[in-house]
């Protein structure tokens, strides 16, 4: 029983192995340079440009940020968490909105852009439609050895308090999170 168990094995990985081969590919025909088409270039279906707005990306859109007065008036500053992975441990860092604050045992520099009670983004605006702290968040740029290493592209990169794993800050010692707004 042993033996003609240890046969069906064998020619299980027999036939597995036999399987996982990678078959050759013949190599095709290089088409000799010079030679000119043949028969005219008809515009098909398939070689037609798709209609505005479909298939294609256009031109990258530069957002705006409008803070409103009341949202201006009404908050100082942020506050986040900063987790230093190796470390293991996290820690409160306060910043003045429109300041930059260092985070401390690091090369890493953030600077504080607008902070919005409540993000919202509308075409190519980006603002905050009331004052209450519905969905909060801080723009913000990090900056490594005076590199800009956040965000990849844009004038802010978003950290929300609500929802802080939505385009967080990628480092791989420390993870930047948004705490809360800080009243005047």
């Amino acid at each position: 029983m042993k033996s003609l168990l240890s046969v069906f094995v064998v020619a299980l990985l027999l036939m597995s192995a036999a399987a996982c081969k990678k078959k050759e590919e013949k190599p095709q025909p290089v088409p000799q340079q010079g030679s000119a088409p043949q028969g005219p270039i008809v515009e098909s279906p398939m070689t037609q440009s798709p209609p505005p707005g479909h298939g294609t990306s256009g031109p990258k859109v530069e957002f705006q940020v409008a803070v409103p007065q009341e949202v201006k008036d009404h908050w100082s500053g942020v506050r986040f968490i900063i987790e230093d992975k190796e470390q293991n441990k996290k820690q409160e860092l306060s910043a003045t909105i429109g300041s930059e604050v260092k985070i401390p045992d690091s090369a890493l520099m953030i600077k504080v852009g607008p902070f919005l009670p409540d993000f919202k983004m509308s075409g190519d605006t980006i603002s905050s439609t009331t004052n209450d702290l519905i969905n909060p968040a801080v723009g913000v740029i990090v900056y490594e050895n005076g590199t800009k290493v956040f965000p990849a592209s844009g004038q802010w990169g978003w950290l929300y308090m609500k929802f802080p794993t939505i385009h967080s800050f990628q480092h791989p010692r420390f993870a930047i999170a948004l705490k809360e707004g800080i009243k005047k």
